[in-house]
């Protein structure tokens, strides 16, 4: 009796520990993550948002704490470098281009940028384009949860995607943490439309030696990523003439 009573003890104990450490968890997070400690950790990036943007932001951010804990969607584990290193750098993207009309997210992950440009722009359509299921789930979980519309999580990869399409047709083409980028530019701007930007989220040398590797796009002047020593974003637009 005393072992089974024993058990018994631990086996609820477990269960209990558990309970408390997703408690705390939880009570943390509330703690450490609200919207004035969202606004300041976003100052960097002279972003304007609303307070209802800023709850959207929360939503998405506690989803992702929560799911990378059983998946892999990203090695950044503390919410407030996930503000800064995730849905600032994605939000960034609002300085250097209007988000209007629809966007094609190649490699979405975890939705960075794609899915969190809906953040601050609910009428852009999104296209996430995400071959692994599991993240798929994550995509389409989190934008339930925000109330985002116009988002389409496809089960495809860019290659394949680009050869089902008959015409080009975003007017922004975005790609962040997706390696040997060289080589997706012919898929890439055969969806562009004329016009249209695509958006590279890189090292200064990765930009410089992709400005260098394709003339056809008009590359910008890279905005710098603030808190970031290295990275910018690299905007080229399609200037191919508009088919009759």
């Amino acid at each position: 009796m005393r072992v089974i009573g024993h058990f018994a003890s631990t086996q609820y104990w477990s269960i209990d520990r558990n309970i408390c450490q997703n408690i705390i968890a939880h009570l943390q997070f509330s703690y450490m993550v609200n919207r004035h400690a969202i606004k300041d950790l976003l100052e960097p990036f002279n972003i304007p948002i609303c307070d209802d943007s800023i709850d959207k932001l929360i939503v998405y951010l506690d989803l992702l704490i929560r799911w990378n804990q059983k998946i892999n969607l990203t090695a950044v584990r503390s919410p407030q470098e996930c503000v800064t290193r995730h849905f600032g750098e994605s939000l960034l993207l609002s300085r250097i281009n209007p988000l209007k009309g629809s966007l094609l997210d190649i490699g979405s992950g975890a939705g960075f940028p794609g899915l969190a440009i809906k953040v601050i722009a609910p009428e852009l359509e999104v296209f996430l384009l995400e071959p692994i299921g599991k993240k798929r789930a994550f995509l389409k979980e989190v934008a339930r949860s925000c109330g985002f519309h116009k988002v389409n999580v496809l089960e495809t990869r860019l290659e394949e995607y680009s050869q089902s399409q008959s015409k080009a047709s975003f007017d922004i083409i975005t790609v962040r943490a997706v390696g040997g980028l060289v080589p997706l530019f012919p898929a890439t701007q055969a969806l562009l439309k004329s016009g249209g930007s695509l958006c590279l989220w890189v090292g200064r040398q990765q930009g410089q030696l992709i400005q260098e590797a394709n003339s056809t796009l008009t590359w910008n002047e890279p905005l710098p990523i603030p808190l970031s020593n290295d990275r910018q974003i690299l905007s080229g637009t399609n200037i191919r003439p508009r088919s009759s």
